[in-house]
């Protein structure tokens, strides 16, 4: 039997799969919906690994209606703790400890030209899509392989809850390189150890200077 070669995206792929993935991992809303078709013909541009699993959850919002995918989106993200779209997270749970971390990504967005503002935490594994997509490629994948351990622990979390949203990740994970031993040991130990806690932690609301969604 012949081995399957791994194709290596270009950065034209790379930049528009992680455009797609981003805007699909954002809070769903009609805009969103109107936007498939065209996500869709981004998404056939990928390798078949990266298309395939995007195009199925695409196709799973065009057979929903906007108010199945919205609490879908919140019961999956805000209330599944195994389900956390924060990078940081994973390894600094909520402690003052993640405030530096998350401040490492918003000093990445600005030293790349992107003032930070928007609804979400810097760390936001969209927002960080979006900033490989539209700001700094290279940075941005720098951050995510940084954080591979954490990626591979969200998608083991909608992988056990059954999620579609795993198809995403299966994108996204399509796009990288393989994962070093390291993180994949990385993240077997956050499962079995859970992220680190302590009494006083960061506030609910974040500080402003911590807010993601980079824009130039």
């Amino acid at each position: 039997m012949k081995r399957r070669v791994r194709v290596s995206p270009t950065e034209q792929q790379l930049v528009t799969g992680f455009q797609v993935a981003s805007l699909l991992l954002g809070y769903p809303d009609g805009e969103l919906l109107r936007r498939l078709p065209l996500l869709r013909r981004g998404a056939g541009t990928l390798p078949e690994v990266a298309a395939r699993p995007l195009l199925r959850f695409i196709d799973h919002l065009e057979e929903s209606d906007l108010e199945r995918v919205t609490v879908e989106h919140v019961e999956t993200f805000d209330l599944e703790r195994h389900c956390c779209p924060y990078l940081t997270y994973y390894s600094h749970g909520d402690t003052r400890r993640r405030g530096m971390a998350i401040l490492a990504f918003v000093h990445a967005y600005r030293s790349a030209g992107w003032e930070v503002g928007g609804d979400e935490l810097a760390d936001h594994l969209a927002v960080v899509l979006e900033f490989c997509a539209r700001g700094d490629l290279r940075t941005g994948l720098r951050l995510l392989t940084r954080h591979r351990a954490a990626i591979e622990l969200l998608r083991a979390g909608l992988e056990e809850r059954r999620s579609p949203y795993v198809d995403v990740l299966d994108g996204v994970r399509a796009l990288l390189p393989e994962p070093a031993p390291a993180d994949l040991e990385a993240a077997l130990e956050l499962a079995r150890t859970g992220p680190p806690a302590e009494e006083v932690g960061l506030e609910p609301s974040a500080p402003p200077d911590y807010m993601g969604g980079a824009r130039r």
